[in-house]
């Protein structure tokens, strides 16, 4: 943590992340105009973890987890240095999550040595220890689907986030029996043993996802993506009209554990991936809708409750040679800098990453967008008839002579705000169905 080792892990403040210096307070204003000119950036980062899904492909091994070395000094910048392979056939990892984090900041006990692992389909939650070797990471515990069945009647763990009480907080999709259930798992930070349930009892959303949660406001949010058990045969159109994929961002009260409003963002919204801005005084955030391709900025209103309004639009286009004649955008994940400047978002299908400017959050603009895959490129299957943004046809994005297969998914800003990690898995049954190149060609 910058120049403050026995700070505990993390930063005091998202803007200490950006300059990448620990100090000692947290300021007492937010400035999110902007990078300013003294935020100079810490240390760059020299390796990436990424979860790595055979799951889906016809070879029969297990999912693995790729360390990849990008320090440009380095001989190997870019490259694959270790692989650490899981204990299991068919876990489908998916997201990822540390023990501990800025949530612990000041907390000299605490260390982010702990990388969680959750596996959709299995529901595994693998801990890899990449503490004791950065560069080849080691398996740590593995907690099995019996303890998430058995303490939470909980299965299908997607996002884990680190709590400042030192616990980990999972999001789950489904009970064990793959019927939707938006639940919670908590695990114990030091053994990762399964507590039990985060939410107290009460009401529970049919359906769970993602999650953001934000103490100052005692509210956490949370999204719906779909019904485990349909979403995992891939995806059919008419699953949405018969109401098995989600439409609500739902509102929790933190400190009491429970439901407290259910926003409905509109019929095929489907909210994915949903976002805080970063200044902790702030009461507002985004949320992707992937199917309808809207971005909603949900916000606290003046009279205490909860909102969302569409802030951005992604088109459909009109298609011949896809599975239907109207092409969404697909938004499948969003980011937001540090500094809350900018909003990046994918569009897995169409192909794009976009920034938008969010310095006015009502009013986000386009200021920058590049194709990496999609559907849509030029050469393909797929002729576009009708285009309300694009002239043209995007032509095909080619590295080191290799044509990208699949579409932009999974992104990651570098806390300085200066580089993009993007990957291209979504989930493999829908790999399968949408980019079975994918498959074939990692």
């Amino acid at each position: 943590a910058g120049k403050c080792g026995a700070c505990g892990p993390g930063y005091p403040s998202p803007l200490e992340a950006m300059k990448g210096e620990c100090w000692d307070s947290i300021p007492k204003s937010w400035n999110g105009t902007g990078v300013r000119g003294d935020v100079r950036g810490g240390p760059r980062e020299q390796l990436l973890y990424l979860p790595c899904i055979y799951r889906n492909t016809g070879i029969g091994i297990p999912d693995f987890l790729a360390t990849v070395d990008v320090d440009p000094s380095s001989p190997h910048y870019c490259q694959v240095i270790h692989r650490l392979p899981m204990p299991n056939v068919g876990d489908e990892l998916h997201h990822s999550g540390w023990n501990a984090c800025s949530s612990c900041h000041g907390d000299p006990t605490k260390t982010r040595n702990r990388l969680l692992l959750p596996s959709l389909v299995s529901s595994r939650i693998y801990v890899v220890d990449v503490g004791t070797d950065p560069r080849a990471p080691r398996l740590h515990k593995v907690v099995e689907p019996e303890e998430l069945s058995r303490k939470g009647n909980a299965a299908f763990p997607h996002t884990s986030h680190c709590l400042g009480s030192g616990e980990i907080l999972i999001s789950c999709l489904g009970d064990p029996a793959g019927n939707g259930k938006g639940s919670f798992i908590l695990l114990d930070g030091e053994t990762f043993e399964v507590k039990g349930n985060w939410e107290k009892g009460g009401k529970i959303p049919a359906l769970g996802y993602d999650f953001w949660y934000q103490p100052r406001h005692n509210v956490l949010i949370s999204t719906e993506w779909g019904i485990p058990k349909i979403l995992a045969r891939g995806f059919d159109p008419s699953d949405v009209e018969k109401g098995h994929y989600g439409r609500h961002i739902n509102v929790w009260d933190w400190s009491s554990r429970s439901l407290l409003q259910e926003i409905d963002l509109g019929s095929g919204s489907i909210p994915l991936e949903i976002r805080f801005l970063h200044d902790p005084g702030a009461a507002q955030g985004f949320v992707g809708c992937a199917l309808s391709g809207e971005i909603q900025r949900f916000y606290k209103s003046q009279e205490g409750n909860w909102a969302a309004e569409k802030v951005i639009e992604v088109p459909s286009k009109k298609v011949q040679g896809w599975l239907l004649p109207d092409m969404p955008g697909l938004i499948t994940d969003i980011l937001i800098s540090l500094d809350d400047r900018f909003l990046y978002f994918s569009n897995w299908i169409h192909g794009d990453v976009r920034q938008y400017d969010i310095s006015d959050p009502r009013n986000p603009r386009l200021v920058g967008q590049v194709f990496l895959g999609g559907s849509i490129s030029k050469g393909g299957a797929v002729t576009v008839l009708e285009d309300r943004e694009l002239r043209d046809q995007p032509e095909p994005c080619v590295v080191q002579g290799k044509k990208i297969p699949g579409g932009p998914q999974m992104l990651q800003l570098s806390l300085d705000g200066r580089r993009l990690y993007v990957t291209t898995s979504l989930f493999s049954a829908w790999d399968r169905q949408f980019y079975p190149e994918l498959l074939r060609s990692g």
